[in-house]
């Protein structure tokens, strides 16, 4: 007698589907790729303030659109706590260096040199920034462009509170996302009017602009996941790092065509079926 075929494994999807994205639809992308999981695993939907309550009954959680954390920070932290001290198999990996960790990271490269725009967070370091008189202001822990304001100089003493970071205004001339699975290259995604962010289209990417984007890629060092790295095209043509999106990253899959949209869907079950088996006891 045949032996029966071993269970799907169960995904809690977790996203906030009534989230009111500005220009997105976060729930359609989050139906239609849950829906296209659903091939290969058990999938149940979940809000992010019902994950911790639900994941003991799932192989695995995939945190998709929930949102930027700080409108349920208190609730995200005891989640992430949990998570780790259970072992719960949690993709993206809680490992992430990037926005997963708050925005510290914008400090970090900018320290290592690394192409990103350059970002202090003390008043006492402004020399270390390109002469301007206009710098954006944003919080640590902040997402979504929430909390963003651009200052001039003479007015940054009243926003330097050490949870703020401290860039300046640059004059670009588009914005450009890389989207990965894992450390593989899916696609890119381009606003050509920077006035217009979320009317993307595709972009065909150089080599130079892929060695750019896999350069912060390999920086996280996550073994599995999504990761999406944004970056800005400069007067001059170079490529600056806006950030790097290794929590929820909003993915766009309604601008791609049918072929791209199949291909990421297949890498992303590939790298879930992996991720899923690392984790097993051998």
């Amino acid at each position: 007698m045949p032996a029966s075929p071993a269970p799907a494994s169960r995904l809690l999807y977790v996203t906030d589907l009534a989230y009111p994205a500005r220009g997105r639809r976060y729930c359609d992308e989050d139906i239609q790729l849950s829906a296209a999981l659903r091939e290969d695993f058990d999938v149940a939907l979940c809000h992010p303030l019902d994950a911790a309550a639900l994941m003991d009954g799932f192989d695995a959680l995939l945190v998709r659109n929930s949102g930027p954390v700080l409108h349920y920070q208190q609730g995200y932290d005891a989640f992430r706590t949990r998570a780790l001290a259970d072992g719960v198999r949690v993709y993206n990996p809680l490992t992430g260096r990037a926005d997963m960790a708050g925005k510290q990271y914008l400090l970090d490269l900018t320290a290592e040199g690394l192409p990103v725009i350059p970002t202090v967070d003390r008043l006492e370091d402004l020399p270390a920034l390109p002469a301007t008189d206009l710098y954006a202001v944003k919080p640590k822990a902040g997402a979504d462009s929430i909390g963003l304001e651009f200052v001039r100089r003479e007015d940054l003493p009243a926003f330097t509170t050490g949870a703020l970071l401290i860039q300046p205004r640059i004059d670009f001339r588009y914005e450009v996302s890389f989207t990965y699975v894992d450390d593989a290259f899916q696609y890119a995604l381009y606003a050509p009017d920077p006035e217009r962010r979320w009317e993307l289209v595709p972009y065909e990417p150089t080599e130079a602009d892929l060695a750019f984007a896999h350069r912060f890629i390999a920086w996280n060092t996550l073994s599995h996941g999504i990761q999406r790295v944004d970056a800005c095209r400069t007067r001059d043509g170079d490529l600056l790092l806006v950030e790097l999106e290794d929590l929820n990253p909003y993915l766009s899959l309604d601008r791609v065509d049918a072929p791209t949209r199949d291909a990421f869907v297949t890498a992303l079950k590939y790298s879930l079926h992996g991720f899923l088996e690392s984790a097993r006891p051998a």
